[in-house]
């Protein structure tokens, strides 16, 4: 692979995740279009992007800060599950896997982060 980023276990699990999430919020409601629709793609988007960037051969302690701010983004796709879930947007069928997996993500990226030190 071309670049650093593809081989991230991390990265990978990720893309999926994201890959996921643009299905799922094909099945939001219209209204919330520019709303939780946008926010949890573009949180989601957040999440890929940051590790990528981060992992372009910049220093460690930069790395370590877009892993940062894509450990927050992945909270706030959790978030916004949450709030889609008590929408009834999605059931708990749907939700629970999306959540556990961005639980394994968002522990992925910690670790990922601790073990740059």
């Amino acid at each position: 692979m071309a670049f650093r980023f593809e081989d991230l276990l991390v990265w990978q699990r990720a893309m999926d995740l994201n890959d996921k999430i643009n299905v799922l919020v094909k099945s939001f409601p219209k209204d919330e279009l520019f709303i939780l629709t946008s926010q949890i793609k573009r949180a989601s988007d957040s999440v890929v992007l940051n590790i990528a960037e981060g992992s372009t051969g910049q220093t460690t302690p930069v790395f370590k800060n877009f892993l940062n701010y894509s450990l927050r983004s992945a909270i706030e796709v959790v978030s916004c599950l949450i709030m889609a879930r008590r929408r009834d947007y999605i059931s708990d069928v749907t939700f629970k896997p999306l959540y556990d997996e961005h639980e394994i993500l968002v522990k992925m990226i910690t670790a990922l982060r601790n073990s740059l030190d």
